[in-house]
């Protein structure tokens, strides 16, 4: 339940409008001199190391996202080069999925310069010339892909589709006969020369990720059977032949699986299998298999920590990213015989996010070379920019947002104990702290729950940092069932939604507490989708927390099982279906405690959101405001579980920054006692 994978055109998270006077949008008065912050939604090295290629949003003047994008290439041999823009359009146009061909003198990427919301797949010269397009198809197309020779583009077509792929995206209308009708996301071929155009997986399956094998011949993939939004969560891996099309299965997990990779020579394939509540949100081990089918073989079994991307340097060496207290890493495994785990060394950890993408999993761009990589890197002081370099060794190759400055304050990492577990959060400070005052503080829980709060640079999309800026601590915990870890600190959740993670939140806000000058009886508490359902539970659990605002929120596991589309999700984190275990999910729901509440609370939900259905939300305001608790409900119109439209997002953090102020600040930020 957190954000994942979708259409980058109109997900862009990773642009941020600040204004000057966070005031003025919490008592609603207009806002001025907006603080324009420009994202990327991706960046990719050449193979060669000599070009970098990034996707930079068009930002309108109020600091939002116009729909559109760009494509600039820099070229790192010269000092003195200036980045280039590559257009299919003379205007404008949402540009995105950039791929470099093997030889680096050419680029693939997806414009709807034609037609607004149909994109195509046009290739590019470095030397310069117009941009070609390949393809005019009809639907949903993405993740495009080189083969080793350079004469194929692979990439992933649902025809005819009538939305944006996944969960996140508003779901459509329902009306008439329900399931009928299931649009398979398949993968797909385009000559390079030609244009023409090759469906080649199966019609009746879905196609999540896929890798070129080394000599061109086939494909490894993950797919499944059915809806593709609900059915990720039961993917199987399989190989693809390029003539036949046959489409076999090597490997049926337990759990989820993500990120498929040959190995250089060919005869392995590796990937992550994990308990992972989100396409998109990766974590778990390091797993490889031969190629042609076998026994999985977990190569990171005892990391204390969640790999989210991978690639092979070497045939016997597996280069990766991973998510690590609470800080992205990189690191490589070394592949070893037998049973035996592989040598894990560490080569890099900092604070903040290195990303590929507008996502914000942790992930890098890496040459041929297996040393030259490109990211986007950002943290809570310092807004997104593009590096390039050796492997953590990066320097900053652009200066867009250098005027801009944080408007919140200092946000450090803290531990603390619960349980014998050693938690790890984030602690945000009030802007011009004084320790000499006493604040009142907001926890702020992340979605998922497989996820993992950093010290990033906020999207403009729930931005809770903004709390800091009027003078609130922020608590940004990463209680069990994160990422950063390892695979059985995520896992220790299982069956026990609200039991030990919620006990590990409250024992992080009493260490809290107990350091520095927050004043008990004025903490909040907030989160969307997972963070939304722990902000109901909280409340029907403790009379701690004074305030509470709950997007996406949960609050009935046993009626929201047969509501959402994405069920599968469940069955590994409860262990059966509601209907042969109603007891787990009753345990859990915080409808069931609902009688005990006094908190007043907030409720926000988009009217499409199939990921977590409005219904959640209603029941949880019915409820209240019949047993007369402060609330108040509000649906926002065509919305998602993500919140696209700029006047719904600002909305929600006026509702937000208001309701807490109302009920956290009855009066200033008072002097603490000696």
């Amino acid at each position: 339940m957190k954000q994942r994978n979708g259409d980058r055109r109109r997900i862009s998270f990773a642009i941020v409008a600040l204004t000057c006077s966070l005031h003025s949008l919490a008592s609603g008065q207009a806002q001025t001199s907006p603080q324009i912050v420009h994202g990327f939604n991706q960046v990719a090295i050449s193979p060669n190391a000599s070009y970098v290629a990034w996707v930079e949003p068009l930002v309108a003047d109020n600091g939002e996202s116009t729909g559109n994008s760009a494509i600039y290439i820099q070229d790192l041999k010269s000092a003195d080069a200036q980045p280039k823009r590559i257009s299919a359009s003379a205007t404008s146009a949402a540009e995105e999925d950039v791929t470099w061909s093997p030889d680096s003198e050419h680029i693939a990427f997806l414009s709807d310069a034609g037609k607004s919301g149909q994109s195509q797949l046009y290739v590019a010269d470095i030397g310069g010339g117009a941009p070609r397009k390949l393809t005019s198809l009809t639907g949903y197309v993405s993740d495009p892909g080189w083969s080793p020779d350079g004469k194929t583009l692979a990439f992933l077509f649902t025809e005819n589709a009538p939305r944006a792929a996944g969960p996140l995206m508003a779901m459509m209308p329902e009306t008439g006969v329900i399931g009928g009708r299931i649009y398979e996301q398949r993968l797909t071929i385009a000559d390079v020369a030609s244009g023409k155009t090759r469906q080649l997986s199966p019609p009746d399956l879905y196609v999540y990720e896929y890798d070129w094998s080394p000599d061109g011949k086939s494909f490894a993939a993950t797919a499944a059977h059915g809806a593709g939004d609900d059915n990720w969560y039961v993917a199987q891996l399989y190989t693809l032949a390029l003539a036949s099309g046959e489409m076999k299965s090597i490997y049926k997990p337990p759990l989820q699986i993500a990120v498929p990779r040959w190995s250089p020579e060919g005869k392995t394939i590796a990937f992550i299998a994990g308990l992972m509540s989100d396409e998109g949100s990766t974590g778990g081990d390091i797993f490889v298999i031969p190629a042609a089918g076998g026994e999985a073989r977990d190569v990171t079994p005892e990391t204390k920590a969640s790999p989210s991307w991978l690639t092979w340097q070497a045939p016997d060496r597996i280069l990766f990213t991973e998510n690590i207290d609470g800080e992205p890493g990189i690191a490589t495994v070394a592949i070893s015989t037998g049973n035996v785990p592989g040598k894990i060394t560490s080569l890099w950890t900092g604070p903040g996010v290195i990303t590929t993408d507008f996502w914000g999993g942790v992930g890098l761009s890496l040459a041929a070379d297996h040393k030259s990589s490109a990211v986007i890197r950002h943290s809570a002081a310092s807004p997104p920019e593009v590096w390039a370099g050796a492997l953590g060794e990066w320097k900053q190759l652009t200066h867009v947002n250098q005027a801009v400055r944080p408007e919140w304050g200092e946000m450090k990492s803290m531990h603390w104990m619960s349980d014998g577990k050693r938690i790890q959060g984030w602690l945000l400070y009030p802007r011009n702290y004084d320790a000499g005052r006493r604040y009142p503080m907001v926890v702020v829980v992340h979605g998922g729950p497989a996820s993992m709060a950093h010290a990033d640079w906020p999207g403009h999309f729930f931005n809770t940092n903004l709390l800091s800026a009027q003078g609130y601590f922020v608590l940004y915990p990463n209680p069990r069932g994160s990422y950063g870890q390892g695979e059985a600190f995520t896992r220790a959740n299982v069956k026990d939604f609200g039991y030990g993670d919620f006990h590990d939140i409250l024992a992080g806000v009493d260490e809290v507490v107990k350091q520095l000058p927050v004043d008990n009886n004025r903490v909040g508490v907030t989160g969307w989708s997972y963070g939304g359902y722990m902000t109901m539970w909280a409340v029907t659990q403790t009379n701690r927390f004074r305030a509470a605002v709950s997007g996406a929120g949960l609050s009935n596991w046993q009626s929201y099982y047969g509501e959402n589309d994405i069920d599968q999700w469940m069955i590994p984190y409860f262990g059966a279906s509601v209907y042969d275990d109603p007891a787990v999910y009753a345990k859990s729901s915080p409808i069931n405690f609902i009688k005990k509440v006094k908190t007043p609370t907030l409720v926000l939900v988009g009217e499409r959101d199939g990921e977590v259905p409005a219904p959640q939300s209603r029941e949880f305001w019915h409820a209240l405001k019949t047993l007369g608790v402060e609330t108040q409900f509000v649906i926002y119109a065509g919305e998602g579980h993500a919140i696209m439209r700029p006047e719904h997002r600002a909305d929600i953090m006026q509702r937000l920054l208001g309701w807490f102020d109302r009920y956290l600040k009855p009066e200033q930020t008072q002097r603490a006692s000696p």
